[in-house]
């Protein structure tokens, strides 16, 4: 059943999402190592829904219309704060921005993933389909989850990369400010979508 799972797996890595925007806001503002930093964050998310959705924790999340709004009201608002510190940043050279410690893209990685309402709804909708009988639910939620973040690794990592690269090719131009603006909108835009969609 893994193998069915592959191509489902990678269709929702490549598909451009909170995840995306939030890697190339970490790359765009403090190289590839703050990308992948964010990457270790969000994939520490991904695990902690995967485990929670083992647990039950998940679908009582989903089936909760409480719980579901106050996870989707704390994910709107951490995109949307994300967004507006881009759009802040966005005219400041990038030698003028204060460097970024460690923790801080792991910590903006890990809260949009944990704050992400949709998480919690792929691995209840989803990840029961590809689970065999009931003896292996934990193994095989374990080789999804693991299956899931090592495709966010890669695919991640390799835009972290290339937004580093342009980024140094194109530090403190029209474009590079362009581009972290860009990338503002589009948290703000997923924010809202978040805080307006349904279950």
């Amino acid at each position: 059943m893994l193998w069915a799972f592959l191509p489902i797996a990678v269709l929702v890595t490549i598909t451009p999402g909170a995840g995306t925007a939030n890697v190339i806001r970490s790359a765009l503002r403090g190289g590839w190592r703050s990308g992948v930093l964010t990457i270790a964050g969000n994939s520490l998310g991904v695990v902690a829904w995967g485990l929670l959705s083992v647990l039950g924790v998940s679908a009582l999340i989903a089936a909760s219309e409480v719980a579901f709004l106050v996870l989707k009201v704390t994910g709107a608002c951490v995109l949307v704060w994300l967004g507006v510190q881009s759009l802040r940043h966005a005219g400041r050279p990038l030698d003028a921005v204060a460097p970024r410690s460690g923790h801080r893209p792991f910590a903006d990685g890990l809260i949009t993933s944990a704050a992400n309402p949709k998480l919690a709804i792929f691995f209840v909708a989803l990840f029961p389909q590809f689970v065999g009988d009931r003896g292996s639910v934990l193994p095989t939620t374990l080789l999804m989850v693991a299956l899931v973040v090592a495709l966010d690794f890669v695919w991640y990592t390799t835009l972290a990369v290339l937004v580093s690269r342009a980024r140094a090719a194109y530090s403190g131009s029209r474009l590079s400010r362009r581009v972290e603006r860009l990338t503002g909108v589009v948290l703000i835009a997923l924010g809202a979508r978040v805080a307006l969609e349904q279950r």
